[in-house]
């Protein structure tokens, strides 16, 4: 099973999407950005050599678990993570989110729910929630369970200084990539793990497997890992980060990002939580779809000098467990090798056998 057999089109979503990026790049000569497309987060100029970082994410059909499990206080934290984590990946300390949530109807103890996850994840975010939207609209959100369909969107806005910006332009062969755990699947590839778990399995979120130790539910429901305070003691104690990848769809694809024309190379991973073994082997999903489709394991990377790599892993390993996975490569083709599973891959393209 693949994103494209359930209905995910990774395959033509470039060109689906050409004509919005035009219309995007145009707007930015209203107002100049610091940054082109293609970066975690856009980054403003509002003077004094300050920036304004910003980004904009949601929940996907993560939603669709929490509605089969009638638990919704959990998603928000899921928000307000794929929001900031995104947002340190340019070196910017998050600062706000704002929330739009469309609902079939505004359900009092919906909405409730929804709002203890996103206070959740502003607290371990340490960000504030100012203000938000809750959209009505019957016609369009429908739900498992009459009543209660929704959708959860953030924007993120984080402060940097201009001169600090972490785009990965020093990034040089020999570099260690540091790895941080996930807390699990994270809120990406939930369609096909949805399918496979749920469609070809058979089961459900009541499901209890031996490997997971929980209900599938539960396990399909653990919020996503927020990385503020890890990255955050890293930037402001050093060692110095020369490059930030969120790992979430296309995986360690994320590494290409970065500005440096580099390779990269994974030889050492830690073995994925049960829940991945579980989708692969149910689909059953080869491991060139499950490295494009899920983080398997790892959430966050790093890239700092060789050097520097036992200080960043115990930085940033505070918290969560974390270790080198690989280095980084001469490879002007920007590819991506994980070795242990005999794969490569690069940027805009599809992981491959070797």
């Amino acid at each position: 099973m693949t994103y494209n057999s359930v209905g995910v089109k990774t395959t033509n979503v470039n060109a689906g999407m050409e004509g919005l990026i035009s219309a995007v790049r145009k707007s930015m000569k209203i107002r100049p950005t610091e940054l082109d497309l293609g970066f975690y987060a856009s980054v403003m100029d509002v003077g004094g050599g300050q920036g304004v970082a910003i980004a904009t994410d949601g929940v996907g059909t993560k939603i669709l678990v929490a509605e089969a499990c009638e638990r919704y206080d959990t998603v928000g934290i899921d928000c307000v993570a794929m929001n900031v984590n995104d947002i340190i990946c340019v070196g910017a300390r998050p600062i706000s989110m704002v929330d739009y949530i469309a609902v079939q109807e505004a359900r009092e103890d919906l909405l409730t729910d929804l709002a203890r996850g996103l206070l959740e994840g502003a607290k371990q975010a340490k960000i504030n929630i100012p203000g938000g939207e809750v959209a009505q609209l019957p016609e369009m959100v429908t739900g498992i369970k009459p009543g209660y369909g929704f959708d959860l969107v953030g924007t993120c806005v984080g402060t940097v200084s201009l001169d600090s910006l972490i785009l990965g332009e020093d990034i040089e062969p020999g570099d260690a990539i540091i790895g941080v755990a996930a807390s699990g699947i994270h809120s990406n590839g939930l369609t096909l793990a949805r399918n496979v778990l749920f469609d070809t399995m058979g089961l459900t979120v009541d499901s209890h497997l031996p490997e997971l130790g929980r209900s599938l539910g539960e396990e399909l429901l653990e919020p996503t890992a927020i990385y503020v305070d890890e990255v955050m003691d890293l930037i402001d104690n050093g060692p110095a980060v020369k490059s930030l990848a969120h790992i979430t769809s296309d995986g360690f694809l994320n590494l290409g990002r970065a500005k440096a024309q580099v390779g990269y190379r994974i030889t050492d991973l830690p073995d994925p939580p049960a829940i991945f073994e579980v989708i692969a082997r149910g689909g059953p999903v080869d491991m060139a779809e499950m490295y494009q489709v899920f983080n398997m394991g790892i959430g966050l990377c790093a890239i700092v000098s060789a050097a520097d790599a036992d200080r960043a892993v115990s930085v940033l390993g505070h918290s969560r467990a974390a270790q080198v996975l690989g280095h980084v490569t001469d490879d002007p083709e920007e590819r991506v090798i994980i070795e242990p599973h005999g794969l490569v891959g690069s940027p805009g393209s599809h992981f491959q056998p070797i």
